[in-house]
C-alpha cells in the first residue's frame, strides 16, 4: 500500500508510524541529527502539492524552512531549496558532494530564484550531502 493510501488527509500519521513505514536507519539518523544540531522539532504537515502530495515532515528554524521530508517505503526524499544566499557556497562545495547530488544540482533549473532539490536518500553518502546542504541553509539564516 502506498503512503497516501495508508495515510489519507483525514488520518495524520505519528512520527513513529512514519519511521516504521520508511523502515530505514537513515531516517532516524537524519531526524536525530537535525533535532540535536538545531534544537528543532519536526512538524508533520499535509500538502496537496501535485509534485509530492500527502503527509510530510518539515524542519524549520526561526521561521525558515531547512528541509521537507517525504516518506517512501524503504527510503525518503528530502526537499532542500538552494537560494541566492546558499548558491555561492553550494557551488564551491559541489565537487565534494556525491555524483548523484552533483548531477541533480546541475540538471535542476532555478525557479523563482531557487533550486528546489528533491533528493532521494537511499544511502549514507547522500544522507551526508543532505545534512551539509541543511547546514548551509541554517548558517545562511543566521547571517
Amino acid at each position: 500500500m502506498n503512503w497516501n493510501q495508508q495515510y489519507p488527509k483525514t488520518q495524520q500519521p505519528s512520527l513513529q508510524e512514519i519511521a516504521y513505514f520508511i523502515g530505514s536507519p537513515l531516517w532516524s539518523d537524519f531526524c536525530s541529527w537535525a533535532e540535536v544540531a538545531y534544537r528543532i522539532e519536526p512538524k508533520v504537515e499535509h500538502s496537496t502539492c501535485s509534485g509530492a502530495p500527502g503527509w510530510n515532515v518539515k524542519y524549520k528554524k526561526s521561521g525558515r524552512s531547512l528541509c521537507t521530508l517525504y516518506p517512501d517505503e524503504g527510503s525518503f526524499t528530502a526537499l532542500v531549496t538552494i537560494g541566492t544566499k546558499e548558491a555561492p557556497e553550494t557551488e564551491l562545495l559541489l565537487p565534494t558532494f556525491s555524483d548523484y547530488l552533483r548531477e541533480l544540482y546541475e540538471r535542476t533549473r532555478e525557479f523563482n530564484g531557487m533550486r528546489w532539490l528533491m533528493i532521494r536518500v537511499t544511502d549514507a553518502r547522500v544522507l551526508d550531502d543532505v545534512k551539509r546542504l541543511v547546514s548551509l541553509r541554517a548558517a545562511q539564516g543566521k547571517k
